[in-house]
């Protein structure tokens, strides 16, 4: 069923991988701002950035493997898709208690919206597995590439929020 999809998979892997070292370079370079309101800021936007391009990376990996059948993936698909929505439940309670900034309701759509639908649309993937769709694939590329969308918007708010706050204020 995942004939065909070794480029998409193995496209996506090393972006998720070659983003997650960009984002570690951005990162090194706000490591000298050592306040509390900086520490904060950029745990709120870096943890949940580096978990979606660690995520797309883990599902392409899991996908290029040679499993002798589907059932391996339809739960690595159904199981990380509910603990992603399940982890963006925390991340949106977090952002709130912090108070970094108020956001109007349109600045949430990147930060809750985009990563929960990206989730929900691997469940579906799994279900369409699951159900021998034949455009299940299809699905779940969908879902690897709306939380490579999530993570590039994250990581782009992060390195807003550095340049923004060089100074430490």
């Amino acid at each position: 069923m995942l004939h065909g999809w070794d480029n998409f998979f193995v496209t996506a892997a090393q972006a998720g991988a070659a983003l997650i070292g960009l984002l570690f370079v951005s990162v090194t370079v706000g490591t000298g701002f050592s306040t509390a309101k900086m520490v904060k800021g950029t745990r709120a936007f870096l943890t949940p950035t580096l978990m979606h391009f660690a995520g797309v990376l883990f599902l392409s990996l899991a996908l290029l493997a040679p499993w002798s059948s589907l059932w391996p993936l339809e739960v690595i698909l159904g199981l990380f898709g509910l603990l992603g929505i399940a982890y963006q439940l925390v991340v949106i309670g977090d952002r709130r208690d912090m108070e970094l900034v108020t956001m109007s309701w349109a600045e949430w759509i990147p930060y809750v919206v985009i990563p929960v639908l990206g989730n929900a649309t691997l469940i579906a993937g799994a279900a369409g597995f699951i159900a021998k769709w034949a455009y299940a694939p299809f699905i779940v590329a969908g879902g690897i590439a709306t939380l490579l969308l999530s993570g590039i918007l994250g990581a782009w708010d992060l390195t807003l929020w550095l340049a923004r706050n060089r100074n430490g204020s």
